[in-house]
């Protein structure tokens, strides 16, 4: 069977609702029947954990760099030019020397542009890394990390967008909630499935990252976790919405067996392959009907 590309981002209005049990699930059910064809790229950065549910062989490293203001004292007349320019509060006049707070500045070059004296240069500095590995022999992983104090994920997840490998099923485990990683990793996506639990608070969750998908312009289908308990405000939203509920995981056992083993759904009983693969094509639907 031929495999075309298409993007599937897995995302979730918040933590703890199986997101990353999903997705990488999916991403071995798919490798299964498609070796060396499917990609799972791990984008919650600031906590990545998807090798922690796969056997992940680990090829390469490879740092993530940004470009940071740095002052030449020697021609800084203090001015202040570049400190009343920046829009991100990287640059501050203090005591007649201009001080660079690295984590603020996202490399613009305004200060550059502005500085009359050309005391204002760029120099790389490193915030995160890519690791990229393999699983299992058939399927491509790839996972981004933030350094430990950074505050800039975006350019992680830039690098991960760069790293998508061509003409794949590229199964992308999106940030929790429904701030700028998420969107950032959604955007561009070719369909968004949403994982939520029958909860009240689930419910509410849901909702914020329905309206961010379609602000994005992004097609969204919902998983429901741990079905069997909670109650029904996510399935009365979701029907109300028109918003498809493709697959349900029960609450079982052997389900919570398996993952607090680290493994997956296809650790917890193989016959799930079939119904996650299912589950894409359902997705693939989906998204042709935008």
């Amino acid at each position: 069977m031929a495999v075309r590309e298409f993007t599937i981002a897995v995302a979730a209005g918040k933590g703890g609702t199986g997101k990353t049990l999903l997705s990488t699930s999916l991403a071995l059910a798919l490798a299964q029947a498609h070796p060396n064809r499917v990609q799972l790229v791990d984008c919650d950065a600031e906590e990545p954990n998807a090798h922690l549910l796969l056997p992940v062989q680990v090829r390469h490293e490879r740092t993530v760099k940004v470009r940071v203001a740095r002052v030449l004292e020697a021609r800084c007349t203090a001015c202040g030019r570049c400190a009343a320019a920046c829009q991100f509060g990287a640059l501050a006049l203090m005591r007649r020397r201009v001080a660079v707070f690295p984590a603020l500045c996202i490399g613009c070059g305004t200060c550059a542009f502005v500085c009359p004296e050309s005391a204002m240069l760029e120099e790389e500095r490193v915030v995160g890394s890519l690791l990229l590995g393999r699983v299992c022999g058939a399927l491509e992983f790839t996972q981004g990390r933030i350094h430990v104090g950074e505050q800039r994920v975006t350019p992680v997840l830039q690098a991960l967008r760069k790293a998508l490998a061509p003409g794949m099923i590229r199964v992308l485990d999106a940030p929790p909630g429904t701030a700028c990683p998420m969107q950032e990793t959604i955007s561009g996506a070719d369909a968004c499935l949403l994982v939520t639990e029958p909860t009240p608070f689930g419910c509410s969750d849901l909702t914020a990252a329905v309206e961010t998908c379609r602000a994005l312009g992004v097609p969204c289908s919902v998983v429901i976790n741990r079905t069997g308990v909670g109650e029904r405000s996510v399935y009365d939203y979701c029907a109300r919405e028109g918003i498809p509920v493709l697959l349900e995981i029960p609450w079982r056992r052997a389900i919570a067996e398996a993952y607090a083993r680290g493994g997956t759904l296809l650790d917890a009983d193989p016959a799930w392959a079939d119904s996650l693969r299912t589950l894409f094509r359902q997705t693939a639907v989906v998204a042709e009907r935008r």
